[in-house]
């Protein structure tokens, strides 16, 4: 596993694994002690993925030392602003049954995320969480954010995959000092991702899967990548990608199936935001991330 060093000096592993969807406790529980397993240390959870207490109940039970592990959750909507942010990370603290956070998202960029980015700053000056960022931003609100706060996020954790590459973005994050983080690196195999034929054959050269292929892709385009799955053997395989690289040829390949649009969340639709808050209202967790 190769790590990276954010912009307050803290070492994130570049490979990590998300519970979206796993809402079932025992089933949550056992993923992550298989994904521990399997030699993931870096886990994605989020108050809004419901599972934070399965996540911590996987912590105590791994064995694992505490420094050796890097745990991430996130605050949701309802629990922006100043005062409900504080309160909503000691909730997850006690549910994750830990003592510090070594990363604290902010799930959206809505309702009064900078109330909530101050109490951030709070909580990491007081050493309860090692890093902080965001999720979900895109280039201009980030730049805003980060042209109104005293910390600039390590993190921004976004949809990023063959079919939605967004390197402008990345270019203004590499210019902010953010971190970029991956999530749904396969877009969950919406719009044919698996069966792309120039993924198929990057694969075939390098005797991998497609999703192998896309995981390096994103580790050497910059990203740390969070991936998912019940299964030990995919976690497994997923965890394989540091015995390869891509050549130019290849991410020439992977460059020409960019549709420039993204395949599960789009916060630039105006519908897509109605559909974010109706989420709190009727949660049904398999439409959001």
């Amino acid at each position: 596993m190769d790590y990276v060093t954010l912009n307050n000096g803290v070492r994130m592993p570049l490979e990590g694994f998300g519970v979206f969807q796993i809402t079932d406790p025992q089933q949550c529980e056992k993923a992550v002690l298989n994904a521990f397993e399997a030699g993931y240390r870096l886990i994605d959870t989020a108050s809004s993925y419901q599972n934070e207490e399965a996540v911590g109940a996987a912590i105590v039970h791994s064995g694992l030392k505490r420094e050796d592990i890097f745990i991430t959750t996130k605050a949701y909507i309802q629990q922006m602003g100043y005062e409900k942010t504080k309160a909503a990370f000691a909730e997850s603290l006690a549910k994750l049954r830990l003592d510090y956070l070594d990363l604290y998202l902010i799930h959206m960029p809505l309702g009064d995320y900078y109330g909530a980015w101050r109490a951030l700053e709070e909580l990491c000056k007081e050493g309860k969480i090692r890093a902080i960022g965001v999720c979900n931003f895109s280039a201009a609100r980030l730049t805003d954010l980060c042209f109104n706060v005293r910390t600039i996020p390590q993190i921004n954790q976004i949809e990023r995959h063959p079919h939605f590459q967004r390197d402008d973005e990345l270019k203004v994050m590499k210019e902010l000092g953010v971190q970029p983080e991956a999530w749904a690196p396969f877009a969950e195999g919406l719009k044919g991702m698996f069966t792309e034929p120039l993924l198929q054959v990057v694969a075939e050269k390098h005797k991998k899967t497609v999703a192998q292929v896309i995981l390096r892709w994103e580790i050497e385009c910059g990203l740390v990548v969070i991936s998912k799955s019940v299964h030990r053997e995919r976690m497994e395989q997923n965890m394989d990608i540091w015995d390869f690289t891509l050549d130019a040829n290849d991410l020439q390949a992977i460059a020409s199936l960019d549709k420039k649009c993204p395949s599960m969340l789009d916060l630039d639709n105006s519908g897509e935001v109605k559909r974010v808050y109706d989420y709190l209202k009727n949660p049904v967790l398999t439409s959001l991330s």
